[in-house]
């Protein structure tokens, strides 16, 4: 079971949601939702599952979840 720690920065409102990873290692996400309610941090759950191909419960975010900057862990099987 390999898990891969994510260095994340979170654009939210943005008109499509992409995930890129950036030269220096860290990773961009834009997000269409907007940072109310929890819906960013969903749609970027969701991002990270589909682009690494696993089930939403294997993706938490573990710090930064009322940032821009988001530490994001990934246990893939």
């Amino acid at each position: 079971m390999a898990t891969v720690l994510m260095q994340i920065k979170v654009k939210p409102k943005a008109r499509a949601s992409s995930l890129m990873q950036a030269p220096d290692g860290t990773w961009l996400a834009k997000l269409k939702s907007p940072p109310v309610d929890g819906k960013a941090n969903e749609e970027l759950v969701a991002l990270v599952a589909e682009h690494f191909r696993c089930r939403k419960a294997a993706v938490s975010i573990k710090s930064g979840a009322s940032g821009r900057m988001k530490l994001v862990k990934v246990e893939a099987s």
